[in-house]
């Protein structure tokens, strides 16, 4: 009985959150700002999802020059790179228009979890941020992942607690960035049960898509739960109803394959390109049309998504 009273809290405060937000919107903060945000620099933190590498790499399909077979980063873009162009800013991960001081900074890290993402921002703060920074945060797939690889030595109870602890630290996180005046675009997470990992291991066990979406989903809700919810500092995008909303339309938004992984498996990534793909995902160029790169990290096609929900956020969020 404790459990079910828990659990309709937190939903009741996850659609007392959402209201207050709708309130917002109606109030005009939704739709247009009276003083457009112009950030004069963005910040990415996160995981893999959100990294470029020294080299210009991704993790992602990277875009090869089709005559000299020369790295182009600025094609195939990852999430933070639309979001940060439609404001005008750049990377010196990848600055081939050789701006002179590019005031995009990369402290994404491949690998990183919940507890590195407090790390990300203890090294920021200490550094000074301010309103006109944009902040993009993409973390708590690995965690997800971890937890997940835990099963069935561990419990399902016992896991999807550690993912609601581990969702409501990083809505704590977040919390602190923007109580340093930053200004965030925080996406949940993609729903992993869609992911070619979840689809493989369905085949074994019916049950193991339907866990890593509740995984995934018991993460997003405590972290929404938890943020701070004025409409002013955190604009979210909502990447878990997107994944969900293209595995059953996927036509509707240009995909075609949303169940396979586009890169071979070997090399791993961030070394995967147009030239180390699936057979199937080679013919017809039918890549760009794949969601997944990996059976854990999206295609370009899948960033592009992600990215113009995030631009149209930072745009129409009352910063």
């Amino acid at each position: 009985m404790k459990s079910i009273q828990r659990s309709a809290y937190r939903y009741g405060r996850a659609l007392l959150s959402m209201a207050a937000l709708a309130v917002l919107a109606a109030c005009g903060g939704g739709t247009e700002q009276i003083d457009p945000f112009n950030p004069t620099r963005i910040i990415a933190l996160g995981d893999e999802w959100s990294l470029i590498t020294p080299e210009g790499k991704k993790h992602s399909i990277n875009a090869l020059n089709a005559t000299t077979g020369v790295l182009e980063c600025e094609n195939n873009p990852i999430w933070v790179q639309t979001l940060a162009s439609s404001f005008g800013l750049v990377f010196a991960e990848c600055n081939p228009g050789k701006v002179a001081a590019p005031q995009g900074l990369m402290r994404a890290q491949t690998g990183a979890k919940v507890a590195d993402f407090k790390l990300q921002i203890d090294s920021l703060l200490a550094t000074g941020i301010g309103p006109r920074d944009l902040i993009s945060v993409l973390v708590g797939v690995n965690d997800v992942m971890e937890l997940y690889a835990k099963y069935p030595a561990q419990s399902k109870q016992s896991l999807l607690a550690e993912a609601r602890a581990r969702g409501k630290a990083m809505g704590g996180q977040v919390n602190r960035l923007a109580r340093a005046d930053g200004r965030i675009i925080l996406s949940t997470l993609p729903d992993m049960g869609f992911s070619p990992q979840a689809v493989v291991d369905n085949k074994l066990d019916a049950t193991r898509a339907q866990f890593l979406s509740d995984l995934t989903r018991e993460f997003n809700l405590e972290m929404r739960v938890e943020i701070i919810n004025d409409g002013r500092l955190i604009g979210l995008v909502l990447t878990d109803e997107n994944t969900q909303v293209i595995a059953r339309f996927p036509s509707s938004f240009g995909i075609s394959n949303f169940t396979d992984a586009a890169c071979l498996a070997s090399p791993a990534l961030p070394d995967c390109t147009v030239k180390t793909l699936t057979p199937e995902a080679t013919k017809d160029n039918s890549w760009t049309s794949y969601l997944w790169a990996t059976d854990r990290l999206y295609a370009p096609a899948g960033h592009s998504q992600i990215g113009n929900m995030a631009a149209t956020r930072a745009r129409n969020n009352p910063f």
